[in-house]
């Protein structure tokens, strides 16, 4: 997939640090979700600020603080602009890129539901119960075709 095209990566010192982050670290992850789970990583739990030392070194942690949101933010969305079995063979790519097998991730995020901390913090209302409903439902199918059982059937 070609790196995005829009302003960002365009102009002026964010799209700099936009692009580096895009050539050196997105190009070689080969999902969306992928993406998303790296990027939503970066931020920082407690002040919710992204946090890249390379980055930062390069281009100052306020820049690389405003690519990765911008970047987090991008990826959400083309993510939610796939369809449902879209959505579907993205994960199932993460899944099969990952370090852990299938069934480990899926007990796993099944426990956890991880997914949640894949949002930017922009997203709200509708479009982050979509994102939830979707996850959600794609999960207990990715369960059931890997015959992987709900620790919780709550969850």
């Amino acid at each position: 997939m070609a790196a995005p095209t829009d302003s960002i990566f365009d102009s002026g010192v964010n799209g700099g640090a936009a692009a580096d982050l895009w050539r050196n670290t997105l190009v070689a992850i080969p999902s969306v979700f992928g993406r998303l789970a790296h990027l939503s990583a970066l931020r920082n739990r407690d002040s919710g600020q992204y946090e890249h030392h390379g980055l930062a070194l390069r281009f100052g942690a306020e820049q690389a603080h405003r690519a990765l949101r911008s970047s987090h933010s991008r990826e959400f969305q083309q993510w939610m602009d796939f369809s449902l079995e879209e959505q579907k063979a993205d994960l199932n790519l993460y899944m099969s890129s990952a370090a852990e097998d299938r069934a480990s991730i899926l007990r796993s995020w099944s426990e956890i539901a991880a997914w949640r901390a894949l949002i930017p913090a922009s997203v709200r209302g509708a479009q982050r119960k979509h994102f939830l409903l979707n996850v959600e439902t794609l999960m207990a199918l990715l369960r059931n075709e890997s015959g992987v059982s709900c620790p919780d059937p709550d969850a």
